[in-house]
């Protein structure tokens, strides 16, 4: 991530929500066998505890409870010519982008927890389809089920540490990052020009 404090996104509430809202991210951790990543849905378990769960037989499982990891979710992000910024031929190319990294320690869920942290996370993404009736587990099969939750592992990430970064271009005048978000506009990325016209 951007070392410039400009960049800095310390708000743990708006982290957290960025999070959430995405629900999707990588999961970083250190193995045996050298660094490993899993990608994976995630749900707020608390305000500073995510939820998860992974194959059984994910070999990245093997190694989580107890471990210090890494979630990483991104947000928009795209390449910026230096043309768009319309000051000139001393301007470089960049990327603009917003991320999130939680770090924290792992550990592993109870059959009990693994269970209502797949309710909550089929809950959450549920809802986001309305007005499609919702899907529950009880609508399912109990024995089709119960092999399912066989077959993963739930853990929970203890977030000890929050890092942010929204690149957007906070260090140019207004102008030139309004320029940059209307060419990034034509070009379809509309979810990063939102957040450059904005960039607070």
């Amino acid at each position: 991530m951007s070392a410039h404090p400009a960049f800095r996104w310390q708000d743990q509430a708006a982290l957290r929500a960025f999070v959430q809202d995405i629900g999707f991210g990588a999961l970083f951790v250190a193995s045996e066998q050298g660094p490993r990543v899993a990608h994976i849905p995630i749900v707020w378990l608390d305000d500073q505890t995510l939820g998860f769960h992974l194959a059984r037989n994910n070999p990245v499982a093997r190694d989580l409870d107890g471990a210090t990891a890494l979630f990483a979710v991104q947000g928009p992000h795209g390449y910026v010519s230096p043309d768009w910024y319309g000051t000139g031929p001393d301007e470089v190319p960049t990327w603009n982008y917003v991320t999130a990294e939680l770090e924290g320690v792992v550990s592993q869920m109870d059959r009990d927890a693994l269970i209502d942290q797949i309710d909550a996370l089929s809950q959450v993404q549920e809802a986001r389809l309305a007005p499609k009736p919702e899907w529950t587990r009880a609508k399912a099969d109990p024995v089709r089920i119960a092999r399912m939750l066989d077959a993963v592992t739930g853990f929970r990430l203890a977030v000890t540490a929050w890092r942010g970064t929204r690149k957007l271009a906070q260090t140019k005048p207004v102008a030139p990052r309004l320029a940059v978000a209307d060419a990034l506009a034509a070009r379809g990325n509309d979810a990063l020009a939102a957040l450059m016209r904005a960039p607070s």
